[in-house]
């Protein structure tokens, strides 16, 4: 299959889904549905015995001056909650007493309910949290490049980390549109999704290194062409086998585990797509590129 034909569409697709998901994060009033992990605060989940609306949880929590509190009616993928029973409230930081009062009022104008989870995080905390996961995604990123370049070449390295920032760049987007709750998991997620996608491309840079020795009569393309088929089974092979695991754990974990398994599906299909569409046509372009120069100097 002569994949390095098609490289505009591979980028318009990614293209077109990225300012998509770029769209959301810089819009106003839109961005990353940002966990207490990094906002600081209060996260209530509650199982209320009869349905409840989210105007309802608002209309009760503006009366304590939470009006402005995220909210979010969960259900499981399983289906074991009834709709509308499981509510999920993230609060700016309030006192024990407000707690209680809140909690209180929400049982007196809605109903009893089964509290499922309670956990607070200090807003220093959270700003330091901040800090050290954008840290952590730096010196990752910057780690691959040194190592890459030290085993293939720089042009290798660029065209992975740019493969890389493409599949970040589209599991962020996609949670901003779908306004899916981020959490320090969430950055656990990326950085698997990070580790499984370099680990793909690499397998077909190493194999298009080895065919550049060994295939000198054929050019670039045919090369490259010929290098993702040699490895296409493979990757396919072993992204479907991790995607079952992913996919049981997403379907059967419950709450707790189910932003992280959901990007971890979402990073591994993309991971996949980059380490064929997006990274070796980089790398080949990039070389193109440059046969073309002594070319266009001795005219």
């Amino acid at each position: 299959m002569k994949f390095s034909d098609k490289w505009k569409t591979w980028f318009i697709v990614s293209g077109i889904v990225i300012a998509l998901g770029l769209i959301s994060l810089l819009m106003p009033g839109r961005g990353l549905n940002l966990g207490i992990d990094f906002t600081g605060g209060n996260l209530f989940t509650l199982k209320f015995t009869a349905a409840v609306t989210e105007a309802q949880v608002r209309e009760v929590l503006a009366q304590h001056g939470l009006g402005a509190s995220g909210i979010q009616m969960a259900q499981s993928l399983g289906g074991s909650a009834a709709a509308g029973q499981e509510v999920i409230v993230q609060t700016p930081p309030i006192t024990q007493e407000q707690k209680a009062q809140v909690l209180s009022d929400l049982t007196a104008k809605l109903g009893p309910y089964e509290k499922l989870g309670d956990e607070a995080v200090d807003a220093a905390f959270s700003r330091e949290l901040r800090t050290k996961a954008f840290l952590a995604l730096l010196l990752a990123s910057v780690g691959m490049v040194i190592y890459i370049t030290f085993r293939f070449e720089f042009k290798f390295a660029i065209a992975a980390i740019t493969a890389l920032l493409h599949d970040s760049l589209i599991v962020v987007g996609i949670f901003s549109l779908l306004r899916i709750p981020v959490s320090i998991s969430f950055v656990a997620a990326i950085l698997t999704i990070v580790g499984y996608s370099i680990n793909d491309t690499i397998v077909v840079f190493d194999r298009l290194r080895e065919n550049l020795k060994l295939r000198r009569g054929k050019t670039l393309r045919e090369i490259v062409d010929n290098s993702i088929n040699e490895t296409l089974t493979r990757s396919i092979n072993t992204a479907l086998t991790t995607l079952f695991a992913i996919t049981a754990v997403l379907l059967l974990g419950g709450s707790t585990v189910r932003e992280f398994s959901l990007a971890l599906v979402l990073g591994i299909v993309v991971g996949t797509y980059s380490s064929i569409f997006i990274a070796s046509p980089i790398w080949l372009l990039w070389r193109e590129s440059e046969q073309r120069k002594p070319q266009a100097a001795g005219k």
